[in-house]
């Protein structure tokens, strides 16, 4: 695409306008009081149609299987976006292609950690060999059941393929699944019909397409007694639970949610961080496929405590079942007044709007998520200013992940207090561990704050017959390893951070004897590198450093020959990246040779120098 200006020789085609027409449909022109000026109402225009890109760009995607040179123009004139910075936003993503499409369906494989270990690398070879386009693809989200493909189709809803019941996916399955349009059901949770559970008490009970189902569960209650409490004393009572972020910041909440709300005069957001791509996290994919409306009911609480008249759920574009099981039950909640212009007939308005992203892992990061949103590129910010007063179109937003705001259900209903008496006295409520590797039931756990990982593996079966634990990935990639002499440490936040681990997004994730560890340590290095955005020189240059020392570890090269370029690399990443990437590429990497796990082990094979992208 050379050529970035109005009116390219290329024309959109019918299909491709069609498309981007539906996406927007229901945007009209800027309100221009008679007290404003022309140049306020034009640069109110900008924003409110450039937050449409996004949007636009999946139609576009699914409409033709790719962004057309002649596409991309008509949404540039549709929506008033400089054809350089559509381009610019539209070569950001992962599932954005920009060549033809080779073949109707792309299979993105995920052939990150977790689904490594169950013979993704062997599924890739298989599938290109029957002539299937196959993508190598970063964390699809699915580790407790991988290998997973997300098949990406043209004109057609998007799937998910991955193993059912500890099986492996067969290219046959694969086939079987594009030729139904069938993704695999969701998955059974372990505890399912457990009374010890709270976040996930409806999970595999209640039928998560129907409202009535759902509320004869206990559904609305919360809201319904938010409403009469009033937003300050909703807020007083999430502040007293002593609950925080879920997402792995720990940020308290009530704190949060006071900020925004003490923003007085000015538009308020509440924004869902939904973007769970931390690779061996699925906890809010099972809690958004299985119970949507908790998730509905929780952003409205939210929403309404704080003031804000407009939520946006921002949904990674590798859920195609949980994003389809949202919008219906956002629909179904406008349909009983439950979200609008009178909430529950309150008088008080929530809308909600559900945004897809397009395969980042960048925009995990709150500012990030903001740029994003907006239509521009995922890149992000500088703090301070912070969201709670400078947060999506530069206005006060509170930002919250899945975990974190179902939590207020039963705070709203049970009380602060009673809520903190659970778990530690730091550590309050429960929390939920996202249980993968060689263990014989491996899903979503709950359990209260201080359960140790001997108690979670428990739960999960134990390990795999013949199995001999060597090493447990805590907090994800993002987070660090643990050994077996670490299983009897209480999971809480100021536990884990004593021991220099870090429970980050609820990451357990298990090898054993078997596992080839530097293979799984520089396909982590491997992935910081292809996700970093590249607007920093620290993390950019060093994710590629940092990589490059992995592979030639794997080609033999002695770890104390590369330790001190490691250390110095780790430190200039944590101490000078902008984000949380850069600032945490190195933990994982660095706690595998505090271990041990790196020494005396030869590579036996996997994808080098292959990118996941």
């Amino acid at each position: 695409m050379p050529d970035l200006y109005f009116g390219a020789t290329d024309e959109a085609t019918d299909a491709e306008r069609a498309a981007v027409a539906e996406a927007i449909a229901g945007f009209g022109p800027v309100v221009v009081r008679e007290s404003e000026r022309l140049v306020h109402a034009g640069r109110a225009r900008t924003v409110e149609r450039r937050q449409l890109l996004l949007p636009a760009l999946h139609a576009l995607q699914r409409a033709s299987g790719w962004i057309s040179p002649g596409g991309l123009d008509h949404v540039c004139s549709e929506l008033e976006v400089p054809p350089a910075e559509a381009y610019g936003v539209a070569t950001f993503y992962h599932l954005f292609t920009h060549e033809p499409p080779r073949a109707d369906d792309t299979l993105h494989v995920c052939d990150d950690v977790a689904c490594r270990l169950f013979g993704a690398v062997d599924l890739i070879d298989d599938l290109r060999a029957e002539g299937h386009y196959v993508k190598a693809s970063p964390c699809l989200g699915q580790c407790e059941r991988g290998p997973a493909v997300m098949v990406q189709r043209t004109g057609r809803d998007d799937l998910t393929v991955t193993a059912v019941d500890g099986g492996r996916v067969t290219t046959a399955e694969v086939a079987v699944a594009i030729d139904t349009a069938t993704s695999t059901p969701s998955v059974t949770l372990p505890q399912a019909g457990s009374g010890d559970l709270r976040l996930l008490a409806r999970v595999g009970v209640v039928d998560p397409s129907s409202l009535d189902d759902y509320r004869a569960h206990g559904g609305y209650r919360a809201l319904e007694a938010a409403l009469a409490m009033g937003g300050d004393r909703v807020i007083a009572e999430v502040t007293a639970s002593g609950l925080s972020g879920r997402g792995g910041a720990a940020f308290p909440t009530g704190v949060k949610w006071r900020g925004v709300a003490d923003q007085e005069g000015r538009p308020r957001h509440l924004v869902c961080n939904a973007d769970e791509s931390e690779p061996g996290t699925f906890k809010d994919r099972v809690v958004m496929e299985g119970d949507p409306f908790s998730l509905v009911e929780a952003m409205t609480v939210a929403g309404t405590a704080i003031g804000a008249e407009q939520g946006w759920l921002y949904i990674r574009g590798e859920y195609p079942v949980a994003t389809a099981r949202l919008r219906h039950a956002i629909d179904e909640a406008y349909a009983a007044g439950l979200l609008g212009g009178d909430v529950a007939e309150s008088g008080i308005r929530f809308d909600l709007t559900l945004r897809s992203g397009a395969g980042a892992y960048i925009c995990g990061e709150e500012t990030a998520l903001f740029n994003s949103l907006e239509g521009k590129r995922g890149e992000p910010r500088n703090k301070p200013p912070f969201p709670t007063t400078h947060g999506l179109f530069g206005e006060p937003t509170a930002i919250n992940n899945v975990e974190t705001l179902v939590n207020v259900l039963p705070i709203v209903q049970m009380g602060g207090e009673a809520y903190a008496a659970e778990g530690t006295e730091r550590s309050p409520g429960t929390k939920l561990f996202c249980l993968s590797g060689r263990v014989n039931r491996p899903g979503t756990y709950e359990v209260e704050f201080g359960a140790t990982l001997r108690d979670l593996m428990d739960l999960a079966g134990g390990l795999v017959d013949g199995s001999e634990l060597r090493a447990v990935m805590l907090g994800g990639a993002a987070g660090s390893f643990v050994g077996p002499e670490a299983l009897d440490m209480p999971l809480t936040l100021e536990d884990t951070r004593v021991a220099g681990a870090s429970l980050g997004s609820g990451v357990v994730m298990v090898f054993d004897q078997h596992d080839d560890l530097v293979d799984t340590v520089r396909r982590i290095a491997e992935f910081f590198r292809d996700e970093s955005c590249g607007q920093c020189v620290p993390c950019r240059v060093g994710t590629v450093r940092q990589e490059e020392v992995l592979v030639r570890l794997g080609r033999g090269s002695h770890i104390d020959d590369e330790r001190d370029l490691l250390d110095d690399l780790a430190t200039v990443m944590r101490d000078a990246s902008i984000c949380g990437l850069g600032q945490t590429a190195s933990g994982a990497i660095r706690s595998a040779i505090e271990l041990g796990l790196l020494d005396g082990i030869a590579a036996t094979g996997g994808t080098e120098g292959e990118g996941s992208r």
